[in-house]
């Protein structure tokens, strides 16, 4: 098994043009799930504004967010899971990267933040996964002060699983990381798909949609395997088929 831990650069806009989320390949059935760190100082602080201002021209600039937008669909479309490890601040769409992620854990003094705001650039994409994360309130009152909000208050509104002290981090999210490692890359992979799927739907044909994908899981060797292990009290060997 594999854990895949990707460093990136605090301005966003070199994470995109490196293309770092690109270097997994989605087939690498070793890859069980990517852990996706901030190189410097803190996490990511959102695009460069300098560089930014330095396109100039429109479309330009809607290359730029379409880019952006489409690195995180990317992450929720993928078939690895992926866990945000944040410390220092996760600002504009360096919040909106976190939230995008499936999971996501940081230091107790990470800042999170949307607060384009204060320079006259609303967050509008980075609100797109921020508010998919937390409800309403607490997301207009991020969106309209860009104040940012502490990592208790973060894990409180459900915009991240847990935080811990800077010591401890990287080992509980391991921790995390070998426990999803351990499990069926096929059945993580149709359970992923099949949850932001259903989340879209009503709910008839959520559990419509969802039945046809446990039907379709059933018929997986891993599935049979499992069943089997579970019943004759030993650990399944996972063929990933």
């Amino acid at each position: 098994m594999k854990v895949i831990l990707i460093r990136f650069y605090k301005h966003f806009i070199r994470i995109i043009k490196s293309s770092f989320f690109y270097c997994v390949n989605p087939n690498d059935k070793k890859v069980k799930v990517i852990i996706l760190e901030g190189a410097g100082k803190g996490f990511s602080a959102g695009h460069n504004l300098k560089e930014v201002k330095g396109l100039k021209k429109k479309e330009k600039y809607q290359k730029l967010f379409n880019l952006c937008s489409k690195l995180m669909l990317q992450i929720i479309e993928g078939r690895k899971p992926v866990i945000a490890k944040v410390h220092g601040a996760a600002y504009a769409a360096g919040c909106q990267l976190v939230a995008s992620c499936d999971l996501a854990y940081s230091t107790k003094d990470a800042l999170f933040a949307t607060p384009g705001v204060n320079i006259g650039l609303f967050c509008s994409t980075p609100m797109v996964a921020v508010s998919r994360k937390i409800n309403r309130k607490p997301m207009m009152k991020m969106l309209l002060t860009g104040e940012p909000i502490k990592a208790t208050y973060a894990k409180e509104v459900n915009l991240i699983n847990d935080c811990f002290p800077k010591s401890k981090l990287n080992s509980e999210v391991l921790k995390i990381a070998k426990k999803i490692a351990s499990k069926s890359n096929l059945t993580i992979k149709i359970g992923k798909q099949a949850f932001y799927k259903q989340l879209e739907m009503p709910l008839r044909k959520a559990y419509a949609y969802t039945s046809k994908m446990m039907t379709l899981n059933m018929m997986a060797m891993d599935a049979k395997e499992g069943i089997s292990a579970f019943l004759e009290k030993r650990k399944p060997k996972w063929k990933n088929k």
